[in-house]
């Protein structure tokens, strides 16, 4: 397939240019999957699955990251319940209005203004950052609720693949807006990193040094909603939340700095999406779920490794001569 636009001589757009990575990423699965007589290669939603995937694992820890060293692991199930608001919303509008509002790109919008919804209220309010998570959850889960049950329950079946995650479901179009928030997340993290690590140890040191804190907590806040609805596509709105924190979880066990412990997150969640989708396929399991349980399994292992490493570092450590340790 040719980048659209081309033989018309009409400039392309980042779609698509998006398309034509995404048929490339296909070719190369495909014939991989013939060399090697991998079944599920041979299939075009699973070329999207894991292109999606190996994203999600790279831009969730990415973010991830940040957010565990703050202290605001819980934000990312908060997001995922307003993004799941959002998906109602684009459902709702096509269902009444007969749009073709994608329900993923909806779900980007009220995500974001979720995400500053949570900083408005604490910085309004001076209520802890749990509260205000708590009541943009809240609110964002009812307005969904809502807005199904004001179907008639008409938008039940079309919800459930965002609530759980699907495979299968994972279109062109949906790939294509991942790639795109991928490239948003990476440039701004890139752009910010410095910023947003000052701010994420030591917010009174950063705000001395004349650094914005609030507005670099809302480009954190709105860089996990765009993850939050990236990773819905497979992970759903239930366990979107894991990919976010159990992967860097794992990670701060075996790792001995930031840097670290953002690398050491990334590989892990890249193992349990990669196995995960795997695992799916073979046993027609929920993705969402089997890479969750997989996440897991590779933190317990982090954490069991992290005790070994202590355990062999005070054996190491020099003693003084009553036997007591020399630190």
């Amino acid at each position: 397939m040719s980048v659209p636009g081309a033989s018309t001589g009409a400039v392309p757009t980042p779609y698509d240019a998006a398309f034509w990575l995404l048929d490339r990423w296909s070719d190369v699965l495909s014939v991989f999957g013939e060399e090697f007589g991998i079944e599920m290669l041979q299939y075009g939603f699973m070329h999207r699955a894991f292109l999606v995937g190996m994203l999600i694992a790279v831009m969730a820890p990415l973010i991830g990251t940040f957010l565990v060293h703050r202290q605001l692991a819980l934000i990312g199930d908060a997001l995922a319940h307003t993004a799941f608001a959002g998906v109602a919303v684009g459902l709702f509008v096509n269902a009444t209005l007969g749009t073709g509002v994608s329900p993923y790109l909806a779900a980007v919008v009220v995500a974001m203004l979720a995400a500053l919804a949570i900083e408005l209220i604490s910085e309004v309010t001076d209520a802890y950052n749990d509260v205000s998570m708590a009541i943009v959850l809240s609110t964002g889960f009812a307005l969904g609720a809502v807005l199904i049950s004001l179907n008639a329950g008409g938008l039940a079946v079309g919800v459930n693949q965002y609530l759980f995650g699907n495979l299968s479901t994972v279109t062109n179009e949906n790939a294509a807006l991942l790639l795109g928030l991928f490239t948003v997340i990476a440039l701004v993290v890139g752009i910010t990193y410095k910023q947003l690590l000052y701010v994420t140890f030591d917010e009174t040191a950063a705000r001395v040094a004349g650094i914005n804190v609030p507005w670099y907590n809302r480009i954190m806040s709105m860089l996990t909603a765009m993850v939050v609805v990236g990773a819905m596509q497979i992970m759903g709105v239930i366990l979107v939340a894991a990919m976010l924190v159990v992967p860097v979880a794992g990670a701060t066990q075996v790792a001995r700095s930031f840097r670290e412990a953002l690398l050491a997150s990334v590989i892990l969640a890249e193992i349990a999406v990669l196995v995960g989708i795997t695992l799916s396929f073979q046993y027609e399991s929920t993705a969402g779920g089997t890479i969750v349980l997989v996440a897991v399994a590779l933190y317990i292992i982090a954490v069991l490794l992290g005790k070994l490493q202590s355990s062999r570092a005070e054996t190491d450590a020099p003693t003084a001569p009553d036997g007591s340790s020399a630190d």
